[in-house]
């Protein structure tokens, strides 16, 4: 049976991340050893490990009812398990955003949050932290029939009245559609569920991806934090189409706005041309059956504004019982592995690089850092050597003059001291006001503020009004941010060269910092809002909707997400700035200590010259062996963060 190239990529792809971590833990340790640790580098290596173990690989599948999106998920990632594991008919099957993971911490189960929870205008996100407003049901992994049994309860649905579908944004009376799925009894059948998770030990789970099934298009408009979140966070969105019916206006529609819209990256987007098999026709020939489906292709690519090799042609049916089958020639025909290894193609290696550009610059810093203590502890003990070697043969006079010139060094040092403490006290000041800007609390108040202003709105105008105040205030802030960051910049990098001249430390480059990418981010929720502003707004005539306040609910806790990374990222950036500095004061003040020390020992003769030379030596061959050592680990490092093209390149040609 042919392999699951994408489940060998992503099984070598943990590997790799999982050597990444093992890597940085082995420099941990060794910083422990040699007394090279401290409180602040131990936190940003653990922030780098939580970072790197948490690490997820996230991909949304996105179609209308009855494109076979469940089956193509069982196709690709379950057909091991020898049968139909998430359900799949005819009709609605997915009916409320499942999102399928492995967490160790948590037992096997499907955890489902009601659908009333949608009257609240919290997010699905929130409801993640109260495990208590969730319905658990626990399943057997070793027993096929306890899963299938279990995964069905999610697509579960219930009758109640037209008024409370319509409350939940699931029934609008001006839809001929949702007309029709009105029960004779005047009731209309919604999920039971707003949002399942399904928890269990899937190897594929188990190395960090999580799957996304969301239901038919019409609940993307009706789920804000599908389009705000789920959706453009996703490192890729298969979107599915049936060969039998075409691409629809609503799928064009679903396409541009919530998948391949400007506001979003691009990357890992892909349409896929489900149900090939309809086509295939005993009565034709092979040659014509390929013509159709080419047609089928173009005709796809050219509603989507996609070229034809990013249409993906598929079966998924008839895949999934290849493979649970065994049968070859049934799976080629059925272009399932074709779609998976574009999959590990265009998926893992982008995802690699994000993760080993981001690895990478934080573990030079902090490698550099060490080799600037190191080095200093060096260079402080080559001079204590260099002075002592200067005395053998002196008299104590000669000693006397050297150990007043060490205390009138150290003085100077001391005064320098009182300096640093100075800029230290400056340094606070700055960061009091750019945390001011960026605070998370007067964010909060900011979207209490404008939410209140939503809520009391009699018009859309205001509604609109309070939404431009709000993306502007924030816009206001970052860019403020920006400022007090030069001047941080700034600051250090005159306290640096001072230094440098005054005390022969080692002068360093303040890394460079900015809220560009923050501010980006504002910009893509501003074209959400104001996208969704001129659909789902316009609607609302002169009344407003539950969903006007969901949606900013959404959009504000994406808001506040965007601020927390904003001052974690700031908070790093911060102690990278001042860290060295601080290293290299500690050493400095240290070494002159030691000098002091060795020279009263020698005038005292407490210590003879040739002992305290003969262990100053000792101490400077330790030191050049913790360089060498530091130098091995950062080619180790190196080595582990290396980006491996060639398996990728080889089963692309394959």
């Amino acid at each position: 049976m042919a392999d699951n190239k994408l489940a060998h990529h992503f099984e070598v792809y943990s590997q790799w991340r999982k050597a990444l971590v093992d890597t940085i833990c082995d420099y941990r340790s060794w910083l422990n050893e040699q007394e090279l640790n401290d409180a602040q580098v131990d936190q940003r290596i653990q922030q780098l490990l939580d970072r790197l173990r948490e690490d997820k690989l996230n991909v949304a599948f996105v179609a209308e009812f009855s494109r076979g999106k469940s089956e193509l998920i069982n196709a690709i990632f379950f057909a091991g398990y020898g049968t139909r594991l998430l359900p799949s008919s005819a009709g609605r099957t997915t009916m409320c955003p499942t999102e399928l993971l492995y967490d160790k911490s948590k037992p096997t189960s499907i955890m489902m949050l009601p659908i009333e929870t949608r009257l609240s205008d919290a997010t699905t996100s929130e409801y993640k932290r109260y495990p208590d407003e969730w319905k658990t049901v626990t399943f057997d992994v070793d027993s096929n029939e306890s899963m299938v049994s279990a995964f069905k309860e999610v697509s579960s649905t219930k009758a109640v009245s037209l008024q409370e579908a319509e409350k939940y944004g699931l029934y609008d009376p001006n839809s001929a559609d949702d007309a029709l799925n009105i029960n004779k009894d005047g009731t209309i059948d919604v999920p039971c569920w707003r949002y399942a998770m399904i928890n269990f030990p899937h190897p594929l789970l188990e190395q960090g991806l999580v799957i996304l099934d969301t239901p038919g298009l019409n609940a993307i408009g009706t789920e804000p934090e599908l389009t705000l979140n789920m959706l453009p966070n996703a490192h890729a969105v298969l979107f599915i189409l049936a060969a039998d019916t075409g691409v629809t206006k609503s799928e064009i529609d679903v396409w541009r706005q919530y998948i391949s819209g400007t506001r979003w990256k691009q990357k890992g987007r892909l349409a896929v041309l489900n149900k090939i098999d309809g086509l295939w026709d005993e009565l034709k020939d092979e040659a014509e059956i390929q013509a159709e489906l080419t047609k089928q292709i173009k005709t796809s690519a050219d509603l989507l504004g996609l070229d034809t090799n990013h249409i993906y042609p598929v079966s998924a049916q008839k895949g999934l019982l290849a493979k649970v089958n065994s049968d070859e020639a049934l799976l080629e025909k059925s272009r399932v592995l074709e779609l998976e290894r574009a999959l590990s193609n265009e998926l893992i290696p982008a995802k690699k690089e994000i993760v080993r550009d981001n690895t990478q610059n934080e573990i030079e810093d902090l490698i550099a850092n060490s080799h600037v203590i190191l080095d200093a502890r060096f260079s402080g003990v080559n001079d204590q050597l260099l002075e002592l070697r200067g005395l053998r043969g002196k008299n104590e006079d000669v000693v006397e003059h050297m150990m007043n010139k060490v205390k009138v060094d150290k003085e100077n040092f001391e005064q320098g001291l009182q300096r640093f403490q100075a800029l230290r006290s400056i340094f606070s000041q700055h960061t009091n006001r750019l945390f001011t800007l960026l605070g998370m609390e007067s964010l909060k108040a900011h979207v209490h503020s404008t939410r209140q202003t939503m809520v009391d709105a009699s018009f859309t105008k205001t509604i609109r009004q309070a939404m431009d105040n709000f993306f502007s205030e924030l816009k206001t802030r970052l860019i403020s941010s920006d400022v007090q960051i030069d001047e941080i910049k700034q600051m250090m990098d005159v306290m640096y060269e001072k230094f440098s001249k005054e005390h022969g430390l080692r002068k360093s480059e303040p890394p460079a910092f900015t809220t560009l990418r923050y501010q980006k981010e504002l910009s893509k929720l501003e074209r959400a809002y104001k996208e969704q502003f001129n659909t789902a707004f316009n609607m609302i005539a002169h009344e407003k909707m539950t969903l006007t306040s969901k949606f900013f609910e959404t959009l504000a806790s994406r808001v506040i997400h965007v601020f927390e990374v904003a001052n974690r990222d700031i908070e790093n950036w911060l102690k990278a700035v001042i860290a060295p500095m601080e290293s290299q004061v500690r050493e400095h003040q240290l070494q002159l200590r030691r000098r002091l020390e060795s020279i009263k020992r020698i005038y005292k003769a407490t210590d003879t010259l040739e002992d305290r030379i003969a262990e100053l030596e000792a101490i400077e061959r330790s030191i050049q062996a913790q360089l060498d050592d530091l130098n091995v680990l950062r080619m180790h490092m190196r080595n582990a963060l290396a980006f491996e093209a060639e398996p990728l390149a080889t089963a692309a040609a394959a």
